[in-house]
């Protein structure tokens, strides 16, 4: 079974039909603009939600206590010390992680979150692998200090009743 032959009027001439790089080749397709519409809508979404909380205090409270929990379940010769510091390093890592989450998503209660992320990073020091490697540590300090001293952006204040402006008498 063979097929038939294309009638003369079927084939396009290279004038009238689409090149033969493609649609592409005259310029951008519709869908890839709509994607990059879209990428650039949810880009300005997320720093527009990012700006009304303390984000960067609960990222770098959230690695200090990423580290401080993973440095214990790290082979057998990397880490310092093994026994109730590796316990107690899971549970200072776990509770910076919480207090990562409840700075991130409860913006109010971060001097709370704050307070709490500071003391288990200082006390992570002498109960585990030195605040895990020191890094813990400095990361849950950092973080836990930034979300104490994070101020939510203020809208700029109306004034409900103007002064009159006083013409001065010359």
């Amino acid at each position: 079974m063979t097929s038939p032959a294309p009638h003369p009027s079927d084939s396009e001439s290279p004038a009238s039909g689409p090149s033969a790089s493609g649609p592409s080749a005259s310029g951008p397709s519709a869908s890839g603009r709509s994607a990059r519409g879209a990428v650039r809508r949810a880009r300005s979404g997320f720093r527009r939600w990012r700006r009304t909380r303390p984000f960067w205090a609960a990222l770098w409270t959230g690695l200090g206590g990423f580290v401080i929990l993973f440095l214990p379940l790290a082979p057998l010769g990397r880490i310092l010390q093994v026994g109730i510091g590796g316990i107690a390093g899971m549970a200072a890592g776990v509770l910076l992680l919480a207090m990562a989450l409840l700075i991130l998503l409860m913006p109010g209660q971060r001097y709370t979150a704050g307070v709490v992320a500071v003391v288990a990073g200082v006390a992570s020091f002498p109960l585990t692998n030195l605040g895990g490697l020191v890094v813990g540590m400095f990361l849950a300090v950092l973080g836990g200090s930034m979300a104490v001293g994070w101020v939510p952006e203020r809208p700029p204040r109306r004034r409900l009743f103007r002064r009159p402006r006083s013409e001065s008498a010359s």
